[in-house]
């Protein structure tokens, strides 16, 4: 008989309660959301070049508050009034566009409980029915229903990621040979708050053999063959750099040999930790002048394709795909709310410092970030408060911006008007 993915005996019950608190303690927790790290998006054989920056003055951060807590969440951080929204530099088209975000996600903002200690259940209804029929714009409609706060000392950072398009086929042909896999059914997933109030929020992936639980295959193994021969390839990638990268934004296009394109989003991780290759690189002085961008460092590992392979294997993390189809594929990668993300308008937060559905504004020493965003989405590398990953679209474009980005400045976040009440803001 088959058993769910997720399902464990219940006779492991008693050792897993032991094991996983352990293994929480040693590191092993799944970061939340899914697999990617902003600070290297995906390869892709468009140009090698990232988009020289635009500089800007950010607006100064506030007074920071006094720590009410151990500063695990927003809430517990501090908080501070922020300026009203309308005296915000926010662009109209950019603001109208983070609404329309907003709106999109309001059925998930009601039904999430927030991590945050930011928001109660309700708090978003007033201003989730007054989006339905708002006619007028962005601003306008923000600054009626929400007022902003500063979390901690909202000094924020900013990378960029973007929807890869690389070579790949459906089926294992001479070029097209890197195993896509979709999720093999013995990775399991276990909720650590089951097991203690601390852990809430926190899980924990891995594999039971006999009666322990196991850490799951990490990179190298999957990459010599440990998954082969399962059934679980969904697809073939021609480059394994190119792979590897979109592996790291986690959702992307395959453009097929006969031109069709197949889109493929994060179906789970491995849950082993995630490494920052480009961090390695630079600490082993690997890379030279004007390397250090994405650009440089997968010119750096086509280069060097045998120490190349070794440094991408010790990010042990490893991603899983799934064929994304019907209208909402058309529309774009699937953010970890659910819903499609948007390009210049999506961002990804840490859920413990941002509420999923929440505006943001950033004012950073790049003026290509600048403006309103709405949080959609989330990643292995975005932790903290104040952490951000902006989302750029597709193509050319999108990938020189996002390949560089990496704007430090201030950070607000929209909160319903009934919340800042109640915290006494």
């Amino acid at each position: 008989m088959s058993r769910k993915p997720g399902a464990v005996p219940r006779r492991l019950l008693a050792v897993l309660a032991v094991s996983l608190l352990v293994a929480a303690c040693a590191g092993g927790v799944i970061p939340n959301g899914g697999p990617r790290s902003a600070s290297l998006p995906s390869s892709g054989n468009v140009s090698q070049r990232a988009a020289t920056p635009i500089p800007s003055t950010p607006a100064a951060t506030l007074p920071a508050p006094a720590q009410s807590g151990d500063g695990s969440n927003a809430a517990s951080l501090g908080l501070v009034r922020g300026p009203q929204i309308t005296t915000l530099n926010a662009e109209r088209q950019k603001s109208d566009a983070a609404m329309a975000a907003f709106k999109t996600s309001c059925p998930g903002l009601l039904r999430r409980e927030d991590q945050s200690g930011l928001t109660q259940s309700g708090e978003w209804q007033a201003a989730c029915d007054a989006v339905k029929s708002w006619s007028g714009d962005g601003i306008s409609f923000f600054a009626a229903h929400m007022d902003a706060v500063q979390v901690g000392d909202g000094k924020a950072f900013a990378t960029g990621y973007f929807e890869p398009e690389i070579a790949g086929s459906r089926t294992k042909q001479p070029g097209y040979n890197v195993p896509v896999y979709k999720r093999p059914p013995d990775l399991i997933d276990v909720n650590l708050g089951e097991f203690s109030d601390s852990l809430k929020g926190r899980t924990i992936r891995g594999k039971v053999r006999g009666s322990n639980f196991k850490l799951y295959d990490d990179r190298a193994q999957i990459e010599a063959g440990s998954l082969a021969g399962r059934g679980l390839e969904i697809a073939y990638a021609a480059d394994p750099v190119d792979f590897f990268f979109l592996q790291i934004q986690g959702s992307g296009r395959l453009r097929l040999p006969d031109g069709e394109i197949m889109r493929i989003g994060y179906d789970s991780q491995n849950g082993r930790d995630y490494t920052g290759i480009g961090k390695l690189m630079r600490e082993r002085g690997l890379l030279g002048p004007g390397e250090t961008s994405l650009q440089g460092i997968t010119a750096w590992l086509r280069r060097n394709p045998e120490e190349g392979r070794k440094i991408m294997q010790e990010n042990k993390s490893f991603i899983f795909f799934r064929e994304l189809t019907g209208p909402s594929a058309a529309l774009g990668p699937l953010g970890a709310m659910g819903y499609p993300v948007i390009g210049e308008t999506s961002v990804a937060a840490d859920v413990k410092f941002v509420p999923l559905g929440a505006p943001v504004f950033l004012s950073m020493d790049r003026a290509e970030p600048n403006g309103i965003w709405v949080a959609q989405d989330t990643g292995g590398a975005i932790k903290g408060s104040n952490r951000f990953d902006t989302f750029w679209g597709a193509g050319e474009r999108a990938k020189a911006i996002a390949g560089g980005m990496a704007a430090r400045g201030s950070a607000l976040i929209f909160l319903p008007k009934a919340s800042v009440q109640r915290l006494g803001l």
